[in-house]
């Protein structure tokens, strides 16, 4: 399991982007127990988007060998998950969202 709360794979993702290896986390939105935070929410209303789209977008920016396949049953959340691939989030909410994991 690895998304913005759960960060135990932050060492072994760096050295595998150091190999050129990717890496495909397991419950990149919390699988059972979906991602909930406050900084989560106040990101996602700065940039007119879901919790769930930022926490996608986090992923994509944390390192260039993350491959995200999140698994959706409803359209609606797949427009979510594509979303998240095209929001770029700034350094500052980056690091509002980096403290979640703290």
């Amino acid at each position: 399991m690895y998304n913005l709360a759960h960060r135990h794979d932050d060492k072994l993702i760096d050295r595998l982007a150091t190999d050129g290896v990717a890496y495909v986390p397991f419950f990149p939105l919390g699988g059972f127990t979906p991602l909930q935070s406050s900084a989560l929410s106040a990101v996602a209303a700065r940039s007119e988007a879901t919790p769930m789209s930022v926490a996608l977008a986090w992923l994509l920016q944390r390192s260039p060998n993350i491959l995200l396949i999140p698994g959706t049953s409803s359209t609606a959340h797949l427009r979510e998950n594509i979303a998240g691939a095209g929001l770029r989030l700034s350094h500052e909410d980056l690091t509002e969202l980096d403290e979640i994991s703290r």
